[in-house]
């Protein structure tokens, strides 16, 4: 029988927005409960601040999760599952403007190697909130909660424990009247009664702000998510104008109001508002939030992952550790947005928030301090400076950027017994169908162990892919592992703990010691990660189930991360339990133009049939296997192009998967609905995929200038809308961007390893005016050789005039180990009429050399092979 208990409120009832003021101690957190008369459930109002539970103690955990709870009538004594009834009643309004944001809810197990995970659902059945990784305690927040919710606590590893349940009302508290105000030289020192207030002016235009009720500023984070060494900007001063002081920098004012204490941000000529608290700083039993006053046409973005979209405005967005795995979950979210005033914010915590971007705007977290990080500039400026903070993205192996798979081989319960080496026939598979892969996962899945891993890793560099390993409960082997040849390390929900950073441990920790035991660049996966994650991770959107919703609301969710400094965001193609042939063939033509993909096989049943269903590329026959193979090759032979944007992404922080509005923020309607469902590829490719059952596509939103459809050659200008798009099934909606010069290599080319090294080709789409340039990155695609300067780059620009267009190819400028001396190029250049003469440095190319096609107006030429230390230039001449 449990035992249930309950406490008082902290203080009288409070509506909140009230201002009150209490001493620094009255809100240390909740206090222990009082003994309580029902066993069945508790209340949470007026006359009940706090409520606990004890469990029964369960012998054995189910493994699973809330679906392997019998119903209630099947376990009344609650002997498989712990079930508790929560009722909360509060007036309207009261989460309005609540730091938490909902009632906190946790559970913790009394003993450290137990593992109970938590659910809740509402009335209707709809699950609310749940907490389900390896954390002590559980917790989660039942969002803006009233009325009655049925919590569920799995005992999912337990051997002879129980837990203990706890869940409170959030009471507030605001900051008072400025009580003192000192410093200089970047730091500077606040106090309004108990709270203090600390405003660090930091080098390359940041402030950190940081606020605590209890008087003594700390940083639970430490270093785990900041990496960088922070500098003070000295060069500050201070004034006081009556109503406020002002601290003057470089790059802003800020200003600290006086009665009440609020803050504001400034641009240096302290009229220009940046930001502004429309309210004092308001903190609760367990958290601290912050009110901005809106303007008129803000936007908001970043927040992380947040599946199914991008933009922000009038919305509330969550940041916590999840498994909703599906639209509107959150499960690689982080504690940073970025607004369009020009300016981001980093809350430099482990804890979870919630941030509403209403007005005011309001961000509350957690946690009873407020730690913020502030930087100014334009979008990709914030991106830059946040992942300065944190870590920029990783660099990764170019194996990376080609294709993945994933199954598991050995005790395997969905496929029957098989063994490690039996992935090479499927390796195989790629390899006879002239399919790219770069790298496969041999064990991936619960209790899927491995053999034979020397072997098996030779026989995958046989087939040019590296092996990777799935981990379940621990990388203590990794060494020994990667010694054996494995090069990719894919992370559990397990290493999810305390405070997220398992999350960050574990990645960071996989990362090194792939670097440790190898000279490759370390390549992980994560499924749920914080803050920092860019640095060592690609993070995927977890495991779901097949639909055509699912293909849409994927579209703005990976865009969107990379507002968060996120550089690899993606999804398993064709999702990991159901598969459709027609649904995975256009979840993979659009996921071809994200960095990184896999496929996840072993676990799918078919959609029509309900048998099970492999899920490799080729598996479903024609007209799917040749659909399937366009796509995965035009990947392939893109990877000149993506793997610079992978260069580019760990020097400013700035992915290649984009919103349209990140490269046009003057444009509106980039933010529409119109928009919301496509994106760009670098700034060049404007990707629609078709997210429904038809073979038209409606509703492409074209951004400003020239677009020339990549298939028919056919240009649109824009700002314009198309509709009727035709759009059969091997046909993925993408357009170029006029000014594009887009690095390819040859085609046919299926690995990084096999291709045509004395070869480059150039797909060139020439502005009408002025001149395109372009600087293409090349490295040994494996080694960290890169880190220390061994890398080439070769500058290309196009330029069109009355009489023709001219190419200009600069030498290839520095060095790594592979590169060629001489290659030969291929140029597509698209528009125009057929010229009259090609010339190359400016002697004429016979006309065996080039090509023109009217139909689709471009031409090609050919050049010998050229030394890569000398440049040249190829002149189309129309001869007018």
């Amino acid at each position: 029988m449990r035992r249930l208990r309950h406490r008082g409120p902290w203080r009288a009832w409070v509506p909140p927005g009230l201002v009150i003021a209490l001493a620094a101690t009255a809100l240390t957190g909740p206090a222990p409960a009082e003994a309580a008369a029902t066993a069945s459930g508790a209340v949470l109002d007026a006359a009940h601040g706090s409520v606990g539970w004890q469990s029964p103690v369960y012998a054995r955990g189910t493994g699973g999760g809330p679906e392997k709870c019998p119903a209630p009538a099947d376990d009344p004594d609650e002997g498989v599952c712990d079930r508790f009834d929560l009722t909360v009643s509060v007036p309207d309004g009261y989460w309005d403007d609540n730091p938490e944001g909902g009632v906190p809810l946790s559970v913790r197990w009394e003993r450290p190697s137990d593992d109970f995970d938590l659910y809740v659902y509402d009335d209707h059945g709809k699950q609310v909130a749940s907490s389900a990784g390896t954390a002590d305690p559980e917790a989660t927040v039942i969002p803006r909660a009233s009325g009655t919710y049925h919590v569920v606590v799995v005992p999912y590893d337990v051997r002879g424990g129980s837990f203990t349940g706890t869940a409170y009302l959030p009471a507030t508290t605001d900051a008072g009247d400025l009580t003192s105000f000192s410093g200089g030289d970047g730091r500077y020192t606040i106090g309004a009664g108990p709270l203090t207030a600390r405003a660090d002016f930091l080098t390359d235009g940041r402030l950190r702000l940081q606020a605590d009720p209890s008087g003594v500023l700390g940083d639970p984070a430490g270093t785990a998510i900041v990496r960088e060494r922070q500098a003070l900007q000295r060069h500050t001063s201070s004034f006081d104008t009556g109503e406020y002081y002002g601290i003057r920098s470089p790059e802003a004012v800020l200003r600290v109001y006086k009665k009440p204490l609020r803050f504001g941000l400034y641009e240096p000529d302290d009229r220009t508002r940046i930001w502004q608290e429309d309210k004092p700083l308001r903190w609760s039993t367990g958290g601290m939030r912050q009110s901005l006053a809106r303007g008129a046409d803000e936007q908001f973005f970043g927040g992380g992952e947040q599946n199914g979209g991008f933009s922000h405005r009038n919305r509330t967005v969550y940041v916590a550790n999840s498994f909703d795995w599906n639209e509107g979950g959150h499960n690689n979210s982080q504690p940073f947005y970025l607004s369009s005033a020009g300016y981001g914010v980093f809350r430099n915590t482990f804890a979870p928030g919630v941030y509403t971007f209403g007005s005011p705007v309001t961000t509350g977290q957690q946690e009873r301090r407020f730690d913020a990080y502030y930087f100014l500039g334009d979008a990709k400026q914030v991106i830059g400076r946040y992942t300065r903070l944190v870590g920029r993205p990783f660099m990764p192996p170019v194996y990376g950027l080609e294709p993945g798979d994933s199954d598991c081989y050995l005790h395997n319960a969905n496929r029957g017994e098989r063994h490690t080496l039996d992935a090479l026939e499927v390796a195989d598979g790629y390899t006879r169908n002239r399919m790219p892969l770069g790298w496969m996962l041999v064990n991936d899945g619960y209790g899927c162990g491995y053999e034979n891993l020397e072997r098996t890793a030779e026989g995958l560099r046989d087939h040019h892919a590296q092996l990777g390993l799935w981990t379940q409960d621990g990388i203590d082997k990794l060494a020994d592992q990667v010694r054996a040849g494995q090069r990719v390390a894919k992370l559990d929900v397990a290493w999810v703990g305390n405070g997220y950073k398992f999350a960050l441990d574990a990645c960071d920790a996989a990362k090194k010691g792939i670097e440790d035991n190898s000279d490759a660049r370390g390549f992980v996966w994560l499924p749920a990660s914080w803050a920092g994650a860019q640095r060592c991770g690609v993070l995927w959107s977890g495991d779901q189930k097949l639909s055509w919703d699912y293909i849409r609301w994927q579209i703005p969710t990976y865009a969107g991360a990379t507002m968060s400094g996120i550089a690899y965001n993606t999804g398993d193609v064709g999702s990991i339990y159901r598969h459709d042939a027609a649904m995975y063939a256009r979840d993979l033509q659009w996921k071809a133009f994200l960095p990184a993909v896999m496929t996840m096989d072993g676990w799918a049943t078919d959609l029509t049939t309900g048998k099970p269903a492999d899920q490799q590329p080729w598996r479903d026959g024609e007209p799917y296997t040749s659909v399937n193979r366009k796509y995965l090759q035009l990947k392939e032979r893109l990877l000149p192009y993506m793997y610079t944007l992978s260069a580019q992404a760990a020097k400013t922080g700035v992915g290649a998967v984009r919103p349209l509005w990140l490269e046009y923020p003057d444009d509106p309607d980039t933010l529409g609905a119109r928009a919301t469902y496509e994106f760009l590829s670098g700034p060049d490719f404007l990707v629609a995929p078709v997210y429904e059952d038809s073979d038209t596509r409606d509703g492409i939103y074209l951004p400003k200038g020239t677009w020339t459809d990549y298939w028919t050659g056919r240009t649109y200008r824009g700002p314009t809308t198309v509709d009727g798009y035709h759009a059969p099934l091997d046909t993925l909606p993408l357009f170029v961007r006029e000014g594009a010069i887009v690095p390819m290599w040859p085609k046919g080319t299926t690995s990084w390893q096999t291709r045509d090294r004395h070869e480059l080709d150039w797909d060139l789409y020439p502005a009408a005016h002025g001149t395109s340039r372009y600087t293409l990155y090349e490295d040994d695609g494996v080694t960290r050789a890169f880190a220390r300067g061994a890398a080439a780059t070769q500058r290309a620009a196009v330029r069109t005039d009355a009489r023709g267009t001219t190419v200009t190819v600069g030498a290839s400028r520095g060095g790594y180990a592979g590169k060629v001396d001489a290659r030969t190029y291929r140029f597509t250049v698209h528009g125009g009429t057929a010229p009259a003469r090609v010339l190359l440095g400016g002697r004429q190319l016979p006309r065996s050399a080039w090509s023109y096609d009217a139909r689709t107006r471009v031409t090609t030429v050919g050049t010998p092979s050229l030394p890569l230390d000398r440049g040249f230039t190829v002149r189309l001449d129309t001869g007018r």
